[in-house]
């Protein structure tokens, strides 16, 4: 059975973002109620703007503080009467430059673990009873990094791994409640997160040109992540894979994965760039 968006209420955090405002705005095209939020009022009031007042709740939340999450649930509740979807999109990766395990922050790391994966873990357990007293649906955003090597991008890598086997199992653990679980696996977007990888940081596209297969290294606008997300929404699927062309490396994962962590491992142009990454932004 197909499910059917109109007058869902949607909760969205990261949601002034690249693939949340596009998600937002695919989602209320469709008819559904939006809740708007992230760690900046000022930019989820720009992007509730958009919409009629009617339809939208812009509200600053931190996804690494319970009592915000609360705060927000709570005045979804009050305002629509229940809550239907939540998209935990919320994520962070390193402020400047890329590091390696070795030589990154070691707050900073720590900081990354607690947005892309607790700060998930916070939203669906709070908002979780609702969303199984109405059937509705969890969308947790992960990435290809679930499954690809995260060389100097561990902790966020790290975490759409974690997050995808939280919602993997959500998944599972809902199966006879009539609500559902599903992971979002964004490719290459063309979001302020990648700018580095795309010529903001010549070592680091480099070292993502060497890193990947040629058919794998083009980004894709938020937009079509949207509307994958939004059809998938629809369908309840599990996995919703964007851009299609990264399936059969989801699919061959563990074939891939031994594969690519020998050549990453073995590159010698590769491994002095990591050396060089490293002399750049010692500590």
């Amino acid at each position: 059975m197909v499910y059917d968006i109109k007058d869902k209420v949607v909760l969205i955090t990261g949601a002034s973002g690249g693939i949340g405002a596009a998600c937002a705005r695919e989602l209320y095209a469709q008819g559904a109620k939006l809740v708007l939020t992230d760690i900046s009022q000022t930019s989820v009031h720009t992007l509730a703007s958009e919409f009629s007042k009617e339809r939208v709740l812009a509200k600053k939340m931190d996804v690494t503080d319970w009592k915000s999450i609360q705060k927000v649930f709570e005045l979804t509740l009050s305002t629509f009467g229940k809550m239907d979807i939540v998209l935990a999109n919320a994520g962070i990766s390193w402020k400047e430059s890329a590091y390696t395990v070795f030589n990154c922050d070691a707050n900073e790391f720590e900081k990354i673990l607690d947005v892309d994966l607790l700060g998930v873990w916070r939203t669906i357990k709070t908002t979780l009873p609702e969303i199984v007293k109405n059937k509705g649906q969890v969308v947790v955003t992960s990435s290809i990094y679930a499954f690809t090597n995260g060389m100097c991008n561990a902790p966020y890598a790290t975490s759409k791994a974690g997050i995808e086997m939280l919602t993997r199992s959500l998944r599972a653990e809902l199966g006879g409640k009539g609500a559902s679980a599903s992971v979002l696996y964004p490719g290459w977007i063309a979001t302020s997160l990648t700018e580095g990888v795309f010529g903001g940081d010549h070592l680091t596209t480099k070292m993502r040109e060497i890193g990947f297969p040629f058919f794998l290294r083009k980004a894709i606008p938020p937009e079509v992540v949207a509307k994958s997300f939004v059809k998938g929404l629809t369908r309840r699927k599990a996995r919703i894979i964007v851009p299609v062309r990264w399936a059969p490396i989801q699919l061959l994962r563990g074939i891939v994965g031994i594969f690519s962590d020998w050549f990453l491992a073995n590159h010698k142009r590769l491994q002095s760039m990591v050396l060089e990454l490293e002399a750049r932004t010692k500590r």
